[in-house]
């Protein structure tokens, strides 16, 4: 049940986002995109971030992506693509050595050896490379202009592949050189504190390897020269860098945030990251653009900005936030107040039922009860057939009349007569009362009072099938109190029976005949039968009614197993509701989180009560939506939570309070509170204040620098929304006077939410608190004989 309702939330979510993207007016990247992904610890990106341009951009439809890594390397980043088939190929795959397996101490400087001595890995990454740029081309259409494609190369600083970035990026920029004028190319490096764990030591000096090799890439002088190209005959031509910085800019990105906190989102800030910033410096700008004139983002003023005086370029890193409207959450609360309106319908059905009213509606009633045995038992009048029953001899009356009831029927009919009472009455009241199914014959009634105003369902049944000492309206408790009165009156009509049968013949009332003994014996056997058996016929009666009874008991006891048992799961399946809501929600006191569970179950509410007002009472158990629950509780929890799933998102969450743009959203949500626990209403400006905050805090820088405010520190900050709209109004003009930073907005016809992206620049290596606290264990794994790099150390710049 879990799973299903947490793939309808993201499946609402997606669905939401889609549609009030189209909605919102998506934007337009100017020029090509590749995102070439090194290694294979950096898989699990690859998915969010084709994913998040997906989601943002207009002609992503026509962006790319590279996987370099072994061939038999990790997939679940190409897993988590959306969408379909031809989606997954634009995510090509380029061979490079194996990791798996190497000796730790020298992995590294094993691959670079492997790759450098087997002419194989750079013949396929040419033909990979190459057809890459044919594919690129068949999506020509997509973009403003083909002269210049974005190169974005994204690795995890501690996946030893990277020891190979240089010959990769060099190569992957002459490829596309040749059908490009400039290839611009970026560099995102991953760092996953979190995942280092028990290996923090080995991993933190791979890492500072990795770090110090990059700081070289990025001198001014950096010069790369190496045979990369090969033609199909095998001939290998040299491709040349430099002296300049091998990267265009270099962003650093880490899942700890300069407060030295670990994101709860993990790396997928970063991912989003990636996406934003490929966007803003690669968008289309409309002529109709609202955020014309509020500082659009500038390459090279930031690169400016983020140069120090000695002229040393700085390393970039960013913080990314975002107030969406809370899909996933409003889908689970949605469903779990659905779920619990419904089970409230069901609990208050019955209440008013008296206890005669209860059994009446079983058959349990004392008067039906009594109807029901008699109509059990073959026709009384059956008995005076028993006279023809043959005697044995012929005894006269002066022998009977000294004999009790009981020997003078011996006499007579030895057992016959109670041989035949058994057979023509008892074993046929018992064959009837045997066929008797209460549960069947209470079917349709049961079923008929399930869909009644109000219904009658098995939350009713459970109480009123309790036992004894449970609730006062239990019809059981009830049905065993009237087998008690039947087994005292079946006990007293036996003593009669006794009584009768030790009695003497001739003390009893029936009509003596003077002088014709025959008529007096004939009238004595109709006496007799009349008489005697008429009791047994009485007693038969109410043994029938107490069989009758254990039926009734056995079934009631039954349907109260089944029904406690269904109450059971739905009380179940609304705890388990009820935490799938919470745990999606989380227990932040953020803007964005606050009231989910108030305001949604107020809307909720409002949309089912408006639906029955204007469909009819008891609807939501009409074929079209949940039917009989209690047929679907057969099924178990998970055939209710699925057919509610489908009317949450056939019918509730598509009704129109679940359309608002989520400002008016946050506006209502935060003040839904406020009429029944007097609280101060928050203000349109107040509500602003807040989330301008929690953008701000929640976009904190995404790497964990030594000094706060480092030397050189350039910032720029970003917001993607609607740029018209009263809340990004308000932001451009909250700390005009006193900012520092730059603001620039990029305009997207959006409800759906508003994002914000903190860039910040001009730190150097040495400014990371991972560099300052990798670099002693660099240091000690290096004087103990790891081979931690491709080429000699002397080949490096110093470790500063």
């Amino acid at each position: 049940m879990k799973a299903q309702a947490l793939s309808y939330a993201q499946q609402y979510a997606a669905q939401e986002e889609a549609q009030r993207s189209k909605g919102d007016g998506r934007s337009s990247i100017h020029y090509p995109a590749l995102f070439l992904f090194l290694g294979d610890k950096v898989s699990p990106a690859i998915g969010p971030v084709l994913d998040s341009c997906e989601r943002k951009w207009d002609n992503a439809g026509g962006v790319m992506a590279l996987h370099a890594a072994p061939a038999g390397g990790k997939e679940q980043g190409r897993s988590q693509m959306q969408g379909g088939e031809g989606e997954r190929e634009r995510v090509m795959s380029m061979a490079l050595p194996e990791t798996a397996g190497r000796d730790p101490r020298t992995v590294r400087h094993d691959i670079y050896r492997e790759f450098h001595e087997d002419s194989r890995y750079l013949a396929g990454m040419n033909r990979t490379l190459r057809q890459l740029g044919n594919s690129i081309a068949d999506y020509g259409r997509l973009y403003s202009s083909f002269d210049v494609i974005h190169l974005s190369i994204i690795t995890r600083v501690d996946d030893p592949l990277n020891v190979l970035l240089p010959e990769v990026a060099l190569l992957a920029r002459a490829v596309l050189g040749q059908s490009f004028k400039s290839v611009q190319t970026d560099l995102y490096a991953l760092i996953n504190e979190r995942e280092q764990g028990e290996n923090f030591g080995y991993s933190s000096s791979v890492g500072l390897a990795f770090l110090r090799e990059l700081d070289g890439m990025q001198l001014t002088d950096y010069t790369f020269k190496a045979p990369l190209l090969v033609t199909e005959e095998g001939l290998s031509i040299p491709v040349a860098h430099g002296p300049s910085a091998l990267f265009d800019l270099v962003y650093l990105l880490s899942d700890k945030n300069e407060r030295g906190m670990m994101s709860p989102h993990g790396m997928d800030d970063n991912y989003e990251i990636i996406a934003h910033i490929s966007l803003l410096k690669n968008r289309v700008r409309p002529s109709t653009d609202h955020a014309t004139g509020h500082g659009g983002y500038n390459n090279m003023t930031f690169k400016s900005g983020i140069r120090g005086s000695t002229g040393r370029q700085g390393y970039a890193s960013a913080g990314f936030s975002a107030v969406r409207r809370p899909n996933k959450q409003i889908a689970l609360t949605v469903l779990y107040h659905a779920f619990r309106y419904l089970a409230e319908e069901l609990r208050g059905g019955g209440a008013a039922w008296s206890l005669r009213e209860r059994q009446s509606l079983l058959g349990l009633n004392p008067e039906a009860l009594r109807e029901r045995a008699a109509a059990l038992l073959p026709d009384e009048a059956g008995i005076a057939e028993m006279t023809g029953l043959m005697s044995h001899g012929r005894p006269s009356f002066s022998e009977l009349k000294q004999l009790s009831l009981r020997e003078a029927e011996d006499l007579l009919f030895g057992d016959g007569g109670q041989a035949y009472f058994r057979r023509n009455f008892a074993e046929v009241s018992a064959g009837r009362t045997a066929a008797v199914n209460p549960a069947r014959e209470w079917a349709a009634v049961l079923a008929a009072q399930e869909t009644a105003i109000p219904p009658v369902t098995f939350y009713q049944l459970a109480e009123w099938t309790a036992g004894q000492g449970e609730a006062g309206g239990s019809v059981l408790h009830a049905l065993r109190q009237h087998m008690n009165g039947l087994r005292s009156a079946l006990s007293s009509a036996q003593e009669e029976l006794e009584r009768l049968y030790a009695e003497s013949v001739e003390r009893q009332p029936f009509q003596r005949v003077p002088l014709l003994d025959k008529r007096t014996v004939r009238n004595f056997i109709h006496y007799l039968f009349e008489r005697v058996y008429g009791g047994k016929y009485e007693i038969l009666r109410l043994e029938s009614e107490l069989a009758l009874c254990l039926r009734y008991d056995a079934a009631l006891e039954q349907l109260h197993l089944e029904s406690r048992a269904k109450v059971q799961t739905m009380e179940a399946l609304e705890e388990e509701l009820h935490s799938l809501a919470l745990n999606s929600i989380g227990r932040s006191n953020e803007t964005v989180d606050r009231n989910i569970m108030e305001y949604y179950r107020t809307v909720t509410e409002e949309v089912m009560k408006d639906m029955e007002a204007r469909r009819g009472a008891g609807i939501f158990f009409s074929e079209r939506f949940m039917g009989s629950l209690s047929e679907l509780l057969k099924q178990g929890g998970a055939a209710v939570a699925e057919r509610l799933i489908e009317i949450c998102r056939r019918e509730l969450l598509a009704a129109e309070p679940f359309a608002l743009p989520f400002e008016e959203e946050l506006l209502r949500r935060a003040n839904v509170a406020a009429a029944y626990e007097n609280r101060e209403i928050v203000s349109k400006e107040e509500l602003f204040k807040r989330l301008y905050r929690s953008l701000e805090e929640e976009a904190n820088i995404n790497v964990r620098l030594f000094e706060y405010t480092q030397e050189h520190r350039h910032e720029e900050k970003y917001f993607f929304g609607d740029s018209a709209s009263e809340f990004l109004r308000y932001a451009f003009g909250a700390d005009e006077t006193t900012r520092i930073y730059r603001i620039g907005f990029v305009h997207e016809q959006r409800r759906s939410g508003v994002e914000k992206l903190n860039l910040m620049g001009g730190f150097h290596l040495e400014d990371l608190l991972y560099y300052r606290n990798g670099k002693v264990y660099y240091e000690t794994y290096a004087t103990s004989g790891y081979r931690l790099h491709g080429v000699e150390a002397e080949q490096l710049p110093e470790l500063r």
